[in-house]
């Protein structure tokens, strides 16, 4: 007797799932309260909202600041070649100029960064474009889970990520005060990125129940 055939999902299910998979992990350890957006009119965008992170030195302020992001999720077993970097490009540029502005007397401003989240690995060729992009970007490989692996978010596994200096750099928009470093276990098999800064462990933190006014919570 034949055992029945589970069906595979579709590729659109398996998009859906790596996106609410994204987001919960970029939430969970990154300080980042996304939303889904998805639909034929989304521009290009999956995932939208806000990344929450302390206030640059220049900024004497004790909340942590916020910086608008744009993310899109690729769940695709192929390695991601450098147009991906050209599309997400694109989605920030019609963004900046078919979205309204801010108020000028809102403080503080919130740039906008690009996020490109992928299943599969990124060429060289690609790590190079976004390296080079005159947009902020962080790029972020999150392999698959295994079959036995839980859904876990706060001990999932990122593969790598990485920055441009266009984000990260002096000049960028984290003025050189923040640090992607790979966190390795006690055991030393395996390990993570996390956010540091100015020297030490910066702890994911969002604003409870969504809200858009950050509390005095500086890291």
């Amino acid at each position: 007797m034949h055992s029945p055939t589970i069906p595979s999902k579709s590729t659109v299910e398996k998009g859906l799932q790596f996106e609410k998979r994204s987001l919960a992990l970029l939430q969970a350890q990154m300080s980042m309260s996304l939303h889904h957006v998805g639909g034929k009119d989304d521009g290009g965008i999956d995932l939208q909202g806000w990344w929450w992170l302390p206030p640059l030195s220049l900024h004497n302020i004790p909340f942590r600041r916020r910086l608008r992001i744009l993310a899109q999720c690729k769940a695709e077993k192929k390695r991601m070649g450098p147009n991906y970097v050209r599309e997400i490009e694109g989605v920030l540029h019609r963004y900046a100029h078919t979205s309204k502005p801010e108020s000028p007397s809102e403080y503080p401003s919130h740039p906008t960064v690009g996020l490109l989240i992928s299943e599969s690995e990124f060429t060289k060729s690609t790590i190079v474009q976004a390296l080079s992009s005159p947009i902020p970007l962080l790029i972020i490989h999150l392999p698959p889970l295994n079959e036995d692996s839980s859904d876990d978010v706060e001990n999932a596994s990122i593969g790598y990520a990485l920055w441009n200096p266009a984000l990260g750099g002096k000049n960028g928009l984290l003025g050189g005060e923040m640090e992607l470093r790979w966190e390795r276990t006690a055991s030393g098999a395996g390990g993570r990125p996390g956010l540091w800064w100015r020297g030490a462990k910066l702890k994911s933190w969002v604003p409870p129940d969504g809200s858009l006014i950050a509390d005095s919570h500086p890291g």
